[in-house]
């Protein structure tokens, strides 16, 4: 009686915040000053990567990227800002939710299954908390009427990790992770309508995913025991090989959970955008030579070796939330972008950036081909 619709959440987003910051990892050791002198580096390569991404891509929006802003950040902090964003991209979502219940479920009900939901969303976050080098954020505008534009955030303690793991020259590093993540503050500055497609083809796929005010925490649930599952009868092959795409109830973890047969095309359409997304970064940051980031031959077979030293532990967090089927994205998506480069040259591929009908659909990422004979002589012929 006293919890009002307008107050009563489907996700309780403080309680996702502060699960988030209480259980992220603390990162390595550093003193005021070591933090001091980190950051203001991480600011120096993250500025000097736009020109390279300029040069590399040709895009001309990486001459002026005044929508969007760049923040180094601790762990926390990532956590805490990908909440916010979060309540903010699942809002119009939760409100029809909201408004389906009335008089279904009482508001203390729903605060209890908020509560877990948070809860859950909040243990996820920590977990990434300690794996995300960096992040576009393209929705940080989304809650409470802010600028439109969204958010670099680049996670110094978990660089200077990675760093330190490899054995890699750390200035080399931090200009190669930045060439990624700047990357794609490029792409949302080359395509401005991108944000706003992919803003409704989420809402559009959330709409169908949350059917009951407790549905989000069940539905995590179910994804870990299905990734306990997977990973017992997989345990020894944590790391697919690209190109062989999960089944729906597989590796995709989390994300299958999350989806009815129903949203099935939404996904397929969201894993596209976001294995072009991640490849082209991923091409932009490997088509440096050794005069910009001299010990990048090394640093890219250090980083993808690292994969196979997880422990069991990180191994069933990784399948649970979908992550190898992430790295499926990042190498699909590179193969695609690098062949049709190699076909019609950057130029050819920018055409991608246009509208949201030159997006490559799933299929087109594994046939580059394809892509080109229907987006490329259309459009420049």
């Amino acid at each position: 009686m006293g919890t009002s619709a307008t107050n009563t959440q489907l996700i309780n987003w403080d309680a996702a915040g502060t699960t988030a910051e209480r259980l992220a990892r603390p990162g390595p050791k550093l003193d005021s000053g070591q933090i001091d002198t980190v950051v203001e580096d991480l600011r120096v390569k993250a500025d000097a990567s736009v020109e390279h991404v300029h040069r590399i891509t040709g895009l001309e929006a990486a001459r002026d990227l005044r929508d969007s802003t760049v923040l180094v950040v601790d762990r926390g902090t990532w956590a805490r800002a990908n909440v916010q964003s979060f309540e903010g991209l699942l809002a119009p979502a939760m409100e029809r939710l909201l408004a389906s219940q009335e008089g279904r479920m009482s508001p203390a009900a729903i605060a209890v299954g908020g509560r877990t939901a948070g809860v859950e969303l909040g243990g996820i976050l920590a977990f990434l908390a300690s794996k995300v080098l960096g992040q576009y954020d393209p929705f940080a505008g989304l809650l409470g009427g802010g600028p439109s534009g969204g958010r670099l955030l680049i996670v110094a303690p978990n660089i200077v990790e990675i760093e330190r793991e490899l054995k890699v020259d750390p200035a080399d590093f931090r200009l190669w992770v930045c060439l990624h993540e700047q990357t794609h503050r490029v792409q949302f500055a080359a395509a401005p309508w991108l944000r706003a497609h992919l803003q409704e083809t989420i809402a559009e796929m959330t709409g169908s995913l949350m059917d009951s005010p407790g549905g989000l925490a069940e539905r995590l649930k179910a994804a870990g025991q299905d990734a306990m599952s997977s990973l017992g009868r997989k345990g020894q092959d944590a790391g697919t090989t690209a190109g062989a795409p999960a089944g729906p109830q597989s590796s995709a973890g989390l994300l299958s959970a999350l989806q009815d047969p129903e949203g099935r095309a939404l996904m397929s359409h969201l894993t596209a955008v976001m294995s072009l997304l991640e490849g082209h970064a991923n091409v932009v940051m490997d088509a440096v030579d050794s005069s910009i980031v001299p010990s990048v031959k090394t640093i890219r077979q250090r980083f993808n070796a690292r994969g196979g030293n997880r422990g069991a532990i990180e191994t069933w967090m990784r399948r649970f939330l979908g992550l190898e089927a992430k790295m499926r994205q990042y190498r699909d998506g590179q193969r695609f972008v690098g062949a049709v480069v190699d076909q019609v040259g950057m130029e050819g591929f920018n055409l991608v950036w246009e509208h949201a009908g030159n997006l490559p659909t799933e299929h087109e990422i594994h046939h580059p081909r394809e892509w080109i004979e229907r987006v490329v002589p259309s459009t420049a012929g």
